[in-house]
């Protein structure tokens, strides 16, 4: 199929089967429509829209994400996960504020230079918004192209990579770009799955070359497996007598960056060690939670709540830039990771 009848084929099947009604998709600013790209990041749709919802009713413009401050983006992004990104949405907007006067450039070098923005994700900004020709490549157009053309190899090894990219190029249309976009993403999205593609339904199905050798599924090729590392680590639920759990603000890099956090101790002396230096206080030991199993990417983290008590907390510690006493519940605070708030969740339901 030559790519002016692929793409034909793709906008046909959008006029009659593709998401229309997508909150980004209405009034497609270059600010929304990048807001909804980074958050689609690893992500599903059905998880993002209130995020997203939510995100534009507290930063409805570039002025008000870019007058904000971290805790403030990391507060919206908590549970959202990867909070790396909204780290780099916060940076990409002072960016814009200072060195494009507020307004989002649309070329695709200029987007490429700002935080957290790619090559995919810079097209689709300048596509979904801009009607511009902008190429995209995302996990599901790497998985539509790679078995329409029966490319082999894990996507993620450079050499397959730069063929589908070359593919991306060659079937991209120089018309209605904006639709082709979207409808390359709700197809891989709602017909070319990972697991039971709708091949019958694809408007590409039947010049579809994995299809044609009957299995779709063995492509993209996976990626090699690893053996998933698990770390451990005690987290310290250091109360006072106002029923408020001692929290610290992680550093900007790493694994839950920037977000407020339990203390945590390599082992259970070293927890109880931390306790009284944090409190300078004599402690009282309450004992232990189940642990919780939390998976990231990379690694999972099996982590061990351990509860304590301090009656007089010191100062110092409380007036800490990276210390606070937090009441469970209260909204005044930053972001918290998924498993924090649900430890604290627990301690709010016992009072």
């Amino acid at each position: 199929m030559l790519a002016v009848e692929f793409s034909d084929a793709v906008l046909d099947w959008f006029d009659r089967y593709g998401r229309k009604d997508l909150p980004w998709q209405h009034n497609p600013t270059p600010y929304r429509v990048w807001v909804s790209e980074i958050m689609l990041q690893q992500t599903q749709v059905t998880t993002v829209i209130p995020y997203f919802e939510r995100f534009m009713a507290q930063f409805p413009d570039l002025a008000d994400l870019a007058a904000a401050s971290e805790d403030e983006v990391l507060a919206q992004w908590a549970g959202l996960g990867y909070y790396s990104r909204g780290r780099n949405l916060l940076k990409a907007a002072q960016r814009i504020a200072s060195d494009h006067g507020g307004e989002i450039p649309l070329a695709q070098e200029a987007l490429e230079g700002l935080p957290g923005i790619g090559r995919s994700t810079a097209g689709a900004i300048r596509a979904l918004s801009g009607g511009q020709r902008g190429v995209i490549l995302d996990g599901n157009v790497k998985r539509v192209l790679a078995r329409y053309h029966a490319v082999e190899g894990w996507p993620g090894r450079s050499s397959v990579s730069q063929k589908l990219w070359q593919l991306a190029e060659h079937h991209t249309p120089g018309k209605r770009v904006a639709d082709y976009t979207q409808a390359m993403m709700d197809l891989g999205a709602t017909l070319c799955t990972r697991s039971r593609p709708g091949c019958t339904s694809c408007p590409v199905g039947s010049t579809c070359l994995a299809n044609a050798e009957g299995k779709p599924t063995a492509y993209p090729g996976s990626k090699p497996r690893k053996p998933v590392p698990e770390r451990a680590v005690y987290m310290l639920m250091l109360e006072n007598d106002r029923q408020e759990v001692l929290l610290e603000k992680r550093p900007p890099h790493g694994v839950w960056g920037g977000l407020w956090s339990l203390p945590e101790a390599s082992s259970m002396a070293e927890a109880r060690a931390l306790a009284k230096r944090l409190s300078m206080a004599q402690i009282e030991i309450l004992g232990q939670l189940d642990p919780l199993l939390h998976r990231f990417t990379h690694f999972q983290l099996s982590i061990h709540p351990l509860r304590f008590r301090t009656k007089n907390p010191a100062k110092a510690v409380m007036e800490a830039e990276r210390w606070v006493w937090y009441k469970a519940g209260s909204t005044a605070l930053g972001g918290l990771p998924a498993p924090v708030k649900r430890l604290l969740n627990e301690l709010k339901s016992e009072e």
